[in-house]
């Protein structure tokens, strides 16, 4: 199937496209700036779209069977810019999926999102617009995952993890391993309608989440 990665040229969805090349589906970049299509055609990008989260984005969808968001203001711009991104935009997409006909929607979430006043103080009003998208995307008609990872890293992916709704600790998890996950419950019918807590330990990635 043909997959709509919302936040293409991120730090997750620059690893995801890679791991995609190699695989089944393709992959439908969602970009804001045309020269970024450049380099993730490099990375394997079947496809390249340009459109903004924070403008009308129903056409980036046209052709598309899923939609994997892993889109983040990444703290930058302060609240107003993550409110755009991270929760009003992400909204936005769930939106125009259903619209489209579109079923199948992976959303990258974080840790922490369903207490928001819990988590550290810089980070309260980001784990409150995750909390937002999350609701919104439960509250929908799509098959629903939401992936909601420990702190990212950048360290090599050793494809060993922990999955579960609730994990009652902290900790860390390498970008290359969220991308893997992604990727893997993109097909994992038994994840519909599930959101699960993601980090690193000792399982394969495969039967993490054939267990979940």
């Amino acid at each position: 199937m043909r997959v709509l990665i919302v936040g293409a040229n991120g730090n997750i969805g620059r690893r995801l496209i890679q791991q995609m090349a190699s695989g089944p589906h393709q992959s439908q970049a969602m970009i804001r700036d045309a020269k970024q299509a450049a380099e993730l055609r490099e990375r394997g990008a079947d496809a390249t779209v340009v459109a903004d989260l924070e403008h009308d984005i129903q056409t980036a969808l046209d052709g598309c069977d899923a939609v994997i968001f892993t889109a983040g203001s990444g703290g930058k711009g302060g609240a107003e810019k993550t409110d755009a991104v991270d929760r009003d935009g992400a909204i936005a997409v769930i939106d125009a999926a259903q619209k489209a006909g579109i079923e199948r929607f992976v959303m990258v979430s974080s840790m922490g999102a369903d207490a928001p006043g819990q988590g550290p103080e810089g980070l309260q009003h980001y784990l409150a617009a995750k909390q937002a998208a999350d609701e919104h995307l439960r509250e929908s008609d799509l098959h629903y995952t939401i992936v909601r990872p420990g702190s990212l890293t950048d360290e090599a992916g050793t494809g060993k993890v922990e999955i579960g709704k609730d994990l009652g600790r902290h900790g860390t998890v390498p970008r290359d391993d969220v991308a893997t996950v992604l990727l893997q419950v993109l097909d994992a019918n038994n994840t519909w309608g599930k959101q699960f807590e993601l980090l690193s330990s000792t399982s394969s990635v495969s039967a993490a989440v054939a267990a979940i």
